[in-house]
């Protein structure tokens, strides 16, 4: 679904590049989280996929990004986003209308959707975001984290092949992050949605993604399964990023030798991990 072959890029105007000699490859269905301090490269990551870099943000760019076998070079942004959705840090950079179910109707009217299944798409979009209840809101009224939850609606509601999302849940509460990444799940599941998210909840990202990558200095430094990133706990925490603490908790039972299995990913997998423990530290008396 995506591939970058030995992309580098620089912004008009730097002399550093912003990702630097990028190899990776995405597969179908996959769910990756991105992760690292900031400055890494991260956003710059995911608009080199939706092809904002470089029709919208000029600069330096060297090899080549294909999405769905196009080179994004050569395609145009609106061509990409007929296979690429997109979410933004600031949901006021890209919303357009007043009300909220016309900023959903917005994209697909522009898709030319039948007028029958724009009204399924939006309601449909508007439930898995949980906010039915803002249909016909005014846009301006809304919270920074209503506002968010509109432009997740709008996306999902295109059904993109892939859906990129930056720091999406940078508004919401723990609750509200927690829905967006069941949303995105159910997505990914039952869509074969392709979905790549930049995140600092690295607890949620651990739980719902099959795969993190972890950026620094535009470089990705580790890239694979979320438990075998995860055990590189030390360097994370070095890079200032928060593991989970599932994880750091686990890390402390390795140290002591009373644990040597593999990482839990949320805290049901904990629990059975501690449950275990005690279970053979009482079986010693």
């Amino acid at each position: 679904m995506i591939l970058f072959n030995n992309v580098s890029f620089s912004y008009e105007n730097s002399e550093e590049l912003a990702v630097s000699s990028i190899h990776a490859h995405i597969d179908r269905g996959e769910f990756v989280g991105i992760i690292g301090p900031s400055g890494a490269g991260k956003s710059t990551l995911v608009n080199l996929i939706n092809g904002v870099i470089p029709h919208h943000h000029k600069g330096d760019f060297y090899g080549e990004v294909l999405v769905c076998g196009r080179d994004t070079v050569e395609s145009s942004c609106g061509e990409i986003s007929h296979h690429v959705g997109s979410v933004f840090q600031d949901p006021e950079s890209q919303m357009v209308s007043t009300v909220v179910e016309d900023e959903i109707a917005f994209g697909l009217e522009n898709f030319n959707i039948p007028a029958d299944e724009i009204e399924t798409r939006m309601a449909e979009a508007l439930k898995m975001a949980g906010i039915e209840h803002l249909r016909h809101e005014s846009t301006a009224a809304l919270s920074g984290g209503q506002k968010q939850r509109v432009t997740i609606a709008a996306a999902i509601a295109l059904r993109p092949k892939i859906l990129v999302l930056d720091e999406p849940t940078s508004e919401l509460d723990p609750q509200g992050s927690r829905q967006v990444f069941k949303t995105l799940k159910r997505l990914n599941q039952e869509y074969d949605m392709t979905i790549l998210i930049v995140e600092q909840k690295v607890m949620l990202l651990s739980e719902f993604c099959s795969r993190l990558m972890v950026m620094e200095k535009g470089r990705i430094i580790m890239d694979g399964p979320v438990r075998q990133v995860l055990e590189h706990h030390d360097k994370l925490l070095e890079l200032g990023i928060n593991c989970p603490r599932v994880v750091t908790l686990t890390k402390l039972l390795k140290n002591a030798s009373l644990y040597s299995g593999e990482f839990p990913v949320d805290v049901d997998e904990a629990e059975s991990v501690i449950r275990k423990i005690m279970e053979g530290a009482y079986d010693q008396y």
